[in-house]
Formats: C-alpha cells, structure tokens, sequence
C-alpha cells in the first residue's frame, strides 16, 4: 500500500510509541498504539487512479459523498462559476486531492479560518481553506478549494502557480476529515447528484459543453 510522504513522520511517531509500550509491557497500552499506528497509516494510504478518457471531462478532486451541487452567484473567489460541487471527505475515505482537470494552475491563496463540521454549509466561507484557480487548455477557468474540518488541522498543497497538472495527478491532501469544492462555469453539464460516493482522480464531475 502506497503512503502519502506526509504520512511517514506520524506514523513513525505512533509505531515508536507501541513499540516502547510493549517494551515495558504496557501491552493493553501497546494494542491501542498499535492499532492507532495502523489506522493512521490507512488514513494516509494513496492508491492509484485511472482517470477517464475524453475530452472536456472534469474529474472529481476527491473521494467521498457528495453533499452538495449549488448554485453559486457573484463568488468573489470566482466570478464566472455557476455551480459549486461539495465533497465530505470522512476520516475513512482516502484524502489526497487531484487536478479535476489538465490544466495550468494560475493561483493559490491560503486562508486561515475556523474549523467547522466540513459538511455544514458555512464551512466554505469560515472554514481554514486553500484556494486553486485552474486554466485548461483551452483556456477553460474552475476553482478547487481544500476546506479543512473539525478534525483537519493541515492543508498541503503541493503544487506552485505557473505548475501544469495532468487530468487526476495528486495536488495535495487534507488531514483527517474534511470538504474539496469545485467550481465550475456555465458551460458545464453536471453528472453528479447530491448524496453520490465520488472516487479522486475517476469520478466524472461534469464535462464541458
């Protein structure tokens, strides 16, 4: 199983501490460990993703559930969206994000904030968040927005403006519960509904029409 880099250093930190409990025989301390050092490292496992051929599909950034498709007006992050896409990642979906589509990145902004339920609403405007502007190449602008949760306490953003991404490449991920947003321009035919489990890198969004 494939683990993300960030990963590494906690689960190193839990495996130590297991390991120095069952070393004084603290064994009913050293299962809990143990078994926290394993469902961290599942927690950041990174699988491989086929993305979908065609052209003008738009993929989704993230595992998870759906939770909302809205429509949004006069955004000021982004001015020429019409719907927004909500994602509720659970501490149990894979969190790594990925390019929804091949593309130029144009910007990324950092926002601090609260960490609200990432299902709620509200969570997209007060929530800790990490902005990505993103061009096709055709010239096509979407936004992807990291939003950290309750649990989440560390954005990572992998990629720089001016960076090229492929359909699906991994961008970046969010610790441990949390919501991706994209938002897409008119020109987008949606093909997901609220309440639908969407797989990163896979999972058709839309499409451009």
């Amino acid at each position: 199983m494939r683990i993300a880099k960030e990963g590494y250093p906690i689960i190193l930190s839990a495996a130590v501490l297991s390991v120095g409990t069952f070393a004084v025989e603290w064994k009913p301390i050293g299962l809990i460990l143990l078994l926290l050092t394993l469902a961290i490292a599942a927690f950041f496992r990174d699988p491989e993703r086929t993305p979908p051929l065609g052209e003008g599909l738009i993929v989704s950034p993230a595992d998870g559930t759906v939770v909302s498709v809205a429509d949004v007006k006069d955004e000021s992050a982004f001015p020429e969206a019409v719907t927004r896409i909500s994602i509720f990642l659970s501490p149990l979906d894979v969190h790594i994000n990925r390019a929804p589509v091949e593309g130029k990145i144009e910007e990324v902004k950092y926002s601090p904030g609260k960490f609200i339920a990432a299902y709620k609403g509200e969570a997209c405007e007060r929530n800790e968040q990490n902005t990505l502007h993103i061009a096709d190449s055709e010239g096509r602008k979407l936004g992807v927005v990291q939003i950290a949760g309750v649990l989440a306490r560390r954005i990572v953003c992998r990629v720089k403006p001016g960076q090229e991404l492929s359909r699906g490449q991994r961008f970046g991920l969010i610790m441990f519960g949390s919501r991706t947003d994209t938002y897409l321009p008119s020109e987008c035919r949606i093909e997901v509904r609220e309440g639908q489990r969407v797989k990163g890198g896979e999972t058709v969004l839309g499409r451009f029409v």
